[in-house]
């Protein structure tokens, strides 16, 4: 095993074990649901500072008192991250701190101290970092969940007026696509919150979830987190260095998309859905890889689900600035 860690990170090992366990469901493509009247999507093809910015600003959303970014700062070995200069304005604008949880898998990112020297070493330095579990862990009541009654999370949250979720969107070896619904519920969940969401039970394998009842679970954290903060969520995805695999491997594969932009939006269902069709909208060619990826792991299923909790609609109608 210390062979294996020194070749892959634990993240990069996982991947390869679930591949072998997964079923290769392939669901239906699906059908892209951008209609006039529907919630409300901003897109930019600027990839920059200044786009993602503005991006914020079309939601018109009066944020103010302590702000938590929610991002994924990149496992140490990763290089499809999104880079802390492209955030910048939003955070200085807001006084926000970028905010994440101790992984459940190990290596430099398990603990606070290895957390922290990654986040340093990738470029977070111009703000605060917070990794929520440092002085462990809250339980917070999850109504309507068929999965779960509870989301354990970071007990820094409680000290958050609001959440902006920055997700860098790309394939997930479990989930099919990780946008705004992963990047808010693994990446808040602690890592007694996490073994909650990739196990079936305690007497189950800690990576024994997979397929819908995984997927399920991703959504209800989020409807546990979206209920605990009163609403005060937004939400914003980059489509850039599109890779099927999450930024928590070491060793992710290079994408092989172009870059399309930044997607903001206050409903999180129209985010995540048109976000997929965006990568769906892009020549065959190129999409291919994450294609199969996303619909060999039902990765549609997360925005059907979190439809259904009643957290936002698939129909959206797409602005473009």
């Amino acid at each position: 095993m210390k062979f294996l860690f020194r070749q892959f990170s634990c993240v990069a090992v996982f991947a390869c074990l679930f591949t072998v366990f997964a079923q290769e469901i392939h669901a239906a493509p699906p059908a892209r649901t951008e209609t006039p009247g529907g919630s409300k999507v901003y897109f930019t093809a600027d990839i920059s500072a200044k786009g993602l910015l503005a991006a914020f600003d079309r939601l018109n959303v009066p944020v103010s008192g302590k702000v938590a970014i929610k991002l994924h700062m990149g496992e140490d070995g990763n290089a499809n991250y999104l880079r802390p200069e492209l955030l910048r304005d939003l955070v200085t604008r807001v006084k926000g701190s970028f905010v994440d949880n101790n992984t459940l898998y190990g290596g430099k990112r398990g603990a606070t101290a290895g957390h922290l020297a990654v986040a340093k070493d990738h470029g977070f330095t111009y703000a605060p970092v917070d990794i929520l579990d440092a002085d462990g862990e809250i339980r917070l009541p999850l109504n309507g969940g068929n999965r779960l009654k509870e989301i354990i999370v970071g007990s820094h949250i409680v000290n958050y007026d609001w959440i902006i979720s920055v997700a860098h969107f790309k394939g997930h070896s479990m989930a099919g696509f990780g946008g705004a619904f992963k990047n808010m519920a693994v990446g808040i969940a602690s890592p007694a919150g996490k073994r909650a969401i990739h196990s079936d039970g305690p007497n189950a394998g800690t990576w024994s979830s997979r397929g819908e009842t995984f997927l399920e679970k991703v959504v209800e954290y989020n409807k546990g987190l979206i209920d605990s903060m009163g609403g005060k969520v937004l939400y914003i995805n980059v489509l850039n260095n599109l890779s099927v695999d999450c930024d928590c491997d070491g060793h992710a594969a290079k994408p092989e998309m172009k870059d399309i932009g930044i997607l903001a939006s206050t409903d999180p269902v129209a985010l995540e859905k048109a976000s997929l069709d965006m990568i769906y909208a892009a020549p065959e060619k190129e999409r291919a890889h994450l294609i199969d990826r996303i619909e060999s792991r039902n990765g549609i299923h997360q925005i059907l689900y979190a439809e259904k909790l009643g957290l936002g609609s698939r129909n959206y109608e797409l602005f473009r600035f």
